[in-house]
């Protein structure tokens, strides 16, 4: 009897050692700075539900707001960030590099600006205060984009800085004239008619994209690295497809929502598969940093146009 225990237990340290020997060589660790936009959410989700650790990552996902998220990355607090991709632009562009190597998501209605009752047209919108996000954020370019499409621009409207949550609860509590936020704040003005309406969203403006960046310096000694973090995020979207109750209370419960509350905030953009990815890095990503830094450079985002687009991503990830 004795001796069969010993045996077992050996046997079970044995494993232990094969089991811990191989996973502790391998694990990588990186932070990746992001934020609670609906988007980002198979990032949490490949977090929580272990399959970064499966890959062989130990990842530590950042709240960074956008605005200093650029800011992070050049003092190498992260290696990695979630962004749009105007922003990946104009990082590159004031001396931040970095490399998009996969896309996460398209937004279909879950950015927009919202305005009180009275505002028929963008023409009425001049003079008014937006509350939006501060100069190189999402928030600020869609603006900025929207209004460029409508032959203003950003002098011609007031702003106040302020992040996306707050810019649609200070509109709902009757502050300012208008708001651009997103997911899951832009339901809060979906859900207070009486303060007002959403004028437009990205499915009139489709120019919300967010894609994964790393440092260029960290891609080149961890390729590997990088190609398990693109993996990690398909195998989410897989797992929202397979179990989408589980997966929406997982992405949910990272941004105060309910699990329902989720699904009907993610409606409002499609997260990108492979197959969407390789179509999206096959000529529609460099044509839309182009349209963009145009916009970027007009808003004063950038001082100058950017020499080369191709630094600014690598399609060897998603292949």
């Amino acid at each position: 009897m004795g001796t069969t225990v010993v045996k077992k237990l050996s046997l079970v340290a044995s494993l232990a050692c094969v089991l811990a020997g191989p996973a502790q060589a391998q694990v990588t660790k990186l932070a990746l700075g992001m934020s609670g936009w609906t988007g980002f959410a198979p990032l949490t989700l490949a977090d929580k539900a272990g399959i970064f650790k499966k890959n062989g990552l130990e990842v530590e996902l950042k709240m960074i707001p956008q605005k200093d998220r650029h800011l992070a990355l050049a003092s190498k607090a992260i290696q990695c960030a979630a962004t749009t991709v105007e922003t990946h632009v104009a990082w590159n562009t004031n001396g931040v590099p970095i490399v998009q190597i996969f896309q996460l998501d398209k937004s279909y209605g879950a950015d927009g600006l919202a305005v009180r009752g009275d505002v028929k047209s963008f023409a009425d919108l001049k003079g008014k205060t937006i509350g939006v996000s501060a100069p190189g954020t999402a928030p600020y370019f869609g603006l900025a984009w929207m209004l460029s499409k409508n032959g203003m621009s950003m002098k011609d409207i007031k702003t106040v800085s302020l992040e996306p949550q707050p810019a649609a609860q200070a509109f709902v509590s009757g502050q300012n004239d208008g708001a651009m936020t997103y997911e899951p704040y832009l339901s809060m003005v979906r859900s207070n008619p009486q303060a007002g309406k959403i004028l437009a969203t990205t499915l009139d403006y489709p120019m919300v994209m967010d894609t994964v960046g790393c440092a260029p310096d960290w891609l080149k000694a961890n390729p590997k690295a990088a190609q398990a973090l693109a993996n990690s995020y398909f195998e989410a979207l897989e797992l929202i497809k397979t179990d989408p109750a589980k997966a929406n209370d997982i992405m949910g419960s990272a941004v105060k929502q309910s699990g329902e509350q989720f699904a009907k905030s993610s409606a409002y953009l499609r997260w990108q598969d492979k197959a969407a990815n390789q179509k999206f890095f096959a000529g529609e990503l460099q044509q839309f940093m182009k349209d963009a830094a145009a916009i970027l450079l007009e808003a004063g985002i950038i001082r100058k146009l950017p020499e080369n687009y191709s630094v600014m991503f690598d399609d060897s990830y998603i292949k």
